[in-house]
């Protein structure tokens, strides 16, 4: 495809910071950053195990604060975790259960198309009932930003970030537009900003009789001016500035490390260095070339978008304490799902899971422990013991209420989510504990979970195969699930059927039903 320039009439190109607010200084209730990285792995942290990739800053979030050990994100992929996230419900109770690309729109992949029509982008649009985090925390004051990935409503509708809460929002409505890390624009609140980037779709191959191993080769992908985990980062800090006389609540929902492996230069030379010569990625292994855009270096690309992500927790972190706030700042770093398997990306190489399985198919897209089970460091001066870590059992529909205990908020009654604002304070006696967690996903085949103690139980292809068997995990022996003890324990399994049976209600949006759980 050739190079082409998209220009928004009547849209400056340049990048206008949030208006600071008028907001009385206000220190008894703290400020809240939620940070949450797109398809990181439990393992790609060095406060984690990580040893490859080098992430000093989020590191010390955890030296100063409290690691989570056993916290699992709503679903194994990007938007009903992010729903999950924001409503305190779990995938049985939901309205967005998969990844809904809203396709009846029209061409909804093709990027030109896009880029000339925004109503064919984003996802279909959460309900405006919904009751989102953003929405308790502005009714009690807070100033509420939301940057970086959306992915819960297209354009212009009652789904975009404006209508769900948040008084500002900047970055990518759609998970199909984040793709690419050069996009032609970004929306700031429900306008599109235009940037100085060519038209480059991402799903497209290296061009014809280009070298594979020549760095040039892939120029048209990576030789762009305007890099938006750069653009989203600093207007995370404009938030933050512009907002420090009153209580925010900043939600910055990175793309990184999402393919396309896209980085900043310098970042992908220190680890080309450190790695030394790989292969490039040019190809899915099916002979149809790639899904995402070739890269030279992969291995070094992935490991420089972390530490990039780790170099922009750094700013936030200096920023806060040049202003003064971090002492009065909550500050809660994750990961939406596991890692990818393939598109360039190694877990493998990298033990993005580790300790949990690296393998394919026990990763993004799946509800074993290394498709949802996440990394969570939190720091609060003076209130999260430095260097502390717990083991407490939580989900990202915990994070609606203690969100909300934190800012003295009530949250809505019809949620599944316990705060563990007392894990937090180091008061774990007191913390209430969940049965169980639950998880459906009605896609990859269709899938269940439960955690419940030490025990996980699984049911794969409900979907694809009408399957309702399930495999049987004793995490506490046997972390990568290798070994199925489900008719050791039959007794174990029943409770489990029992619960699968007993929190999955029928989705209100056909896409997402399973026939085999008496969905009609």
């Amino acid at each position: 495809m050739n190079h082409m320039k998209i220009i928004f009439p009547l849209i400056a190109v340049f990048l206008i910071s949030p208006q600071p607010s008028v907001a009385q200084p206000d220190t008894d209730r703290p400020n809240i950053i939620y940070i949450l990285a797109d398809d990181l792995g439990y393992g790609d942290l060095g406060a984690y195990g990580q040893d490859k990739i080098e992430t000093p800053n989020i590191d010390a979030l955890a030296e100063n604060g409290m690691k989570f050990t056993q916290h699992y994100s709503g679903a194994p992929v990007c938007a009903p975790a992010r729903y999950m996230l924001m409503t305190g419900t779990h995938p049985g109770h939901a309205y967005i259960r998969s990844n809904e690309e809203w396709g009846e729109r029209g061409d909804i992949w093709n990027y030109e198309k896009m880029a000339a029509n925004p109503a064919l982008e984003g996802q279909r649009p959460i309900p405006d009932s919904t009751v989102t985090i953003a929405e308790v925390l502005q009714e009690e004051g807070y100033r509420t930003g939301a940057i970086g990935k959306w992915g819960l409503g297209a354009p212009f509708t009652v789904g975009v970030p404006n209508n769900q809460g948040f008084d500002f929002f900047f970055g990518y409505n759609g998970q199909r537009q984040a793709h690419t890390y050069y996009p032609v624009y970004l929306w700031r609140n429900e306008r599109r900003i235009a940037l100085n980037n060519e038209l480059v779709a991402p799903h497209q191959p290296l061009p014809a009789g280009a070298d594979p191993y020549d760095p040039e080769s892939y120029a048209k992908f990576h030789d762009q001016p305007d890099y938006s985990a750069e653009l989203m980062g600093e207007e995370a800090l404009r938030f933050i500035e512009s907002n420090s006389s009153n209580p925010f609540f900043l939600y910055y929902a990175t793309t990184i490390p999402h393919v396309s492996l896209q980085a900043p230069q310098r970042w992908i030379d220190y680890y080309h260095e450190k790695f030394g010569e790989e292969e490039p990625y040019v190809s899915d292994g099916d002979g149809g070339g790639v899904r995402y855009v070739p890269t030279r270096y992969p291995k070094a690309t992935y490991a420089a978008m972390i530490s990039y992500l780790d170099e922009q927790v750094g700013m936030i972190v200096d920023k806060l304490k040049k202003l003064n706030l971090y002492r009065n700042t909550l500050i809660i770093f994750t990961s939406d799902n596991g890692p990818v398997h393939g598109l360039g990306v190694d877990p493998e190489y990298f033990g993005s899971a580790s300790p949990l399985n690296n393998a394919s198919g026990r990763l993004k897209g799946h509800v074993y422990e290394g498709g949802i089970r996440v990394p969570m460091i939190a720091t609060w001066e003076d209130r999260i013991e430095a260097g502390s870590q717990t083991d407490h059992i939580s989900a990202f529909w915990d994070v609606m209420p203690t969100l909300s205990e934190v800012a003295g908020a009530e949250h809505p009654d019809n949620i599944d989510g316990i705060s563990f604002l007392p894990t937090l304070e180091g008061n774990e006696e007191n913390q209430e504990k969940h049965e169980f967690l639950y998880w459906e996903f009605p896609s990859y085949g269709g899938q269940q979970a439960v955690r419940m103690g030490k025990w996980k139980g699984i049911r794969n292809n409900i979907k694809s195969e009408q399957n309702l068997e399930i495999e049987l995990y004793n995490l506490e022996e046997d972390i990568r699930e290798e070994n199925d003890v489900a008719s050791e324990h039959p007794e174990v399994v029943n409770r489990i059927r029992t619960i699968m049976e007993n929190e999955h209600t029928i989705p209100r949006l056909r896409s997402f039903r399973m026939e085999a759980l008496g969905d009609k």
